[in-house]
């Protein structure tokens, strides 16, 4: 099993190296054709956009782990083995309902779209913002396994990544 997650994973981070890429790419030529050849272009700025929305949401969905995320969390820490159960259940069922709350009315909003287009591109935008509804369920699937992992006690935070790397302890002092 743990096999066929590491393939998905490196087929989420080919997409998001893509996306890098394109949105790169649109960006260089957008330079070329403005500066040096004075002829710019109007659909690199939609292009870089369009790559950059969809990476930031595809990373988000896909990419992130709870631990790359900045938290504020004194209190957290200072509570016992329960109380942080506590807590993270609550923060975890608030978040995962939220979005189930906001979905429906997302969903209606992505799909009102379908008459627009892009103004250069001619993409439609429902195409270009459903990249937020896959974000937005794998928010509410992310965070409700967290609360099943909670509620059945099991442990539900990654392991906490080591201060100091292997490699720099064994070394001498300089």
């Amino acid at each position: 099993m743990n096999a066929v997650l590491d393939w998905f994973d490196a087929r989420a981070k080919d997409v998001s190296a893509a996306l890098l890429a394109l949105m790169f790419a649109s960006f260089v030529l957008q330079i070329v054709f403005r500066y040096i050849l004075n002829l710019p272009l109007g659909w690199t700025l939609e292009a870089c956009l369009t790559t950059w929305l969809w990476a930031v949401f595809w990373g988000a969905s896909f990419e992130l782990r709870d631990n790359d995320h900045v938290r504020f969390d004194v209190l957290y820490q200072m509570g016992s083995e329960r109380a942080r159960r506590i807590m993270a259940f609550v923060y975890s069922a608030a978040i995962a309902g939220a979005f189930a709350i906001s979905l429906p009315g997302a969903v209606g909003y992505v799909t009102f779209y379908k008459i627009k287009k892009s103004v250069t591109l001619g993409i439609r935008l429902d195409y270009v913002f459903s990249i937020y509804l896959l974000f937005a369920i794998s928010v509410i699937v992310r965070y409700a396994i967290r609360c099943w992992l909670i509620a059945s006690g099991r442990p539900f935070e990654p392991p906490a990544a080591p201060a100091e790397p292997a490699e720099l302890e064994s070394r001498e002092p300089v």
